[in-house]
């Protein structure tokens, strides 16, 4: 156990002397710099547990200028984000990202351009050393917003918007291959003989969606427009959406939804009709949800995207910014930027397709 003392915090200085080696031998292992020799760093490790020092953050962040927290921006209203399962896989990965680089997670959410004056104020007061915002649509002035506060940001998904001004590096961001997975789930239900294949989209003002759509339309170009249905990523809106199709075409025998959440809104509007699925019109979603996609019905045949992955990777670009120019990375122009990163997809063949 630490030894006890008379009130009085524990030094740099007294672990030094505790450990036998000098201050700025302490301050690089408590800080988790490299090259100190190992045998050395143990006995630091040691002094810190017997004395029970704790780092001054406060103190600290005046000399490194970081703050040891992150923002993270959904830009969604708050019921979306506690009740769809990809903002809890997303969060989860970067939260645990951040764990490694013992850094805090900030939840920041905008549900409209009243609450930018709120985030600029935030990120612009010296609280985070970076932010990782997504679920930004492309008409929304947030991200004009955060780069004027000159925080390090990393996007997740493809921006829909100019990602930098003439002579600065982009914005980078992480993204799942959008297209080429509607490209995949398409050719799926083509090659089980499905001849009037409908597409619930979802919003127009998102590049996922218009991604997704895209690469519908890359395998059926000609489609009939009463194939085609629009959607906002919630389970209602697939419901509303799959009955706007049934009366459009009903004869349709496959539905590719863009996301997991629209798809089970289409089964239980195809339930509701007595249709039967797979038999007269097969489903297939996209994100592979857990447990929402294994556990509908039947199970749903999906693009799975590795969401807690794309969370993850957010953290470690960012972590890139901040660390390949110093403290200064957030204030200087043109710092450069990491490349974006696509993740890719795979279909997940179950019950529904």
């Amino acid at each position: 156990m630490p030894e006890s003392t008379t009130g009085t915090r524990p030094t740099l200085e007294a672990v030094a002397a505790r450990a036998g080696v000098s201050r700025a031998t302490v301050s690089r292992v408590v800080n988790g710099n490299a090259g100190v020799r190992p045998e050395f760093a143990d006995r630091v490790r040691q002094a810190v547990q017997e004395l029970g020092y704790v780092p001054n953050h406060a103190a600290r962040s005046l000399v490194t200028r970081r703050y040891g927290a992150v923002a993270v921006i959904i830009a969604e209203p708050e019921f979306r984000i506690f009740s769809d399962p990809f903002f809890e896989q997303q969060v989860r990965g970067i939260s645990r990202e951040l764990t490694k680089h013992d850094a805090q997670l900030v939840l920041l959410w905008v549900e409209g351009p009243g609450d930018h004056e709120r985030i600029a104020r935030y990120l612009g007061g010296g609280h985070v050393d970076g932010a990782l915002a997504f679920s930004v649509h492309n008409d929304d002035g947030l991200p004009s917003v955060i780069r004027g506060t000159q925080v390090p940001t990393v996007f997740g998904g493809r921006p829909g918007w100019p990602t930098s001004d003439e002579g600065d590096s982009p914005v980078p961001y992480v993204d799942s291959d959008n297209r080429g997975g509607a490209r995949e789930a398409v050719r799926h239900l083509v090659a089980l003989g499905r001849e009037r294949i409908a597409h619930i989209s979802g919003p127009p003002d998102q590049t996922s969606a218009l991604d997704r759509y895209d690469g519908y339309r890359d395998v059926l170009l000609d489609t009939d427009p009463a194939l085609l249905a629009g959607g906002d990523f919630t389970e209602d809106g697939g419901a509303h959406a799959m009955a706007q199709l049934l009366q459009q075409r009903p004869d349709l025998d496959a539905v590719f939804a863009a996301n997991d959440m629209m798809a089970i809104g289409a089964l239980r509007v195809l339930h509701e009709r007595g249709l039967r699925v797979p038999d007269d019109v097969a489903v297939v979603g996209f994100d592979d949800m857990l447990p929402v996609a294994a556990n509908a019905e039947p199970p749903l045949t999906t693009i799975r995207q590795d969401v807690e992955g794309m969370g993850r990777v957010m953290v470690r670009l960012l972590m890139q910014v901040l660390n390949q120019d110093g403290p200064d990375a957030r204030t200087e122009p043109g710092v450069r930027t990491p490349g974006s990163v696509i993740m890719p997809t795979e279909l997940v063949r179950r019950a529904s397709a």
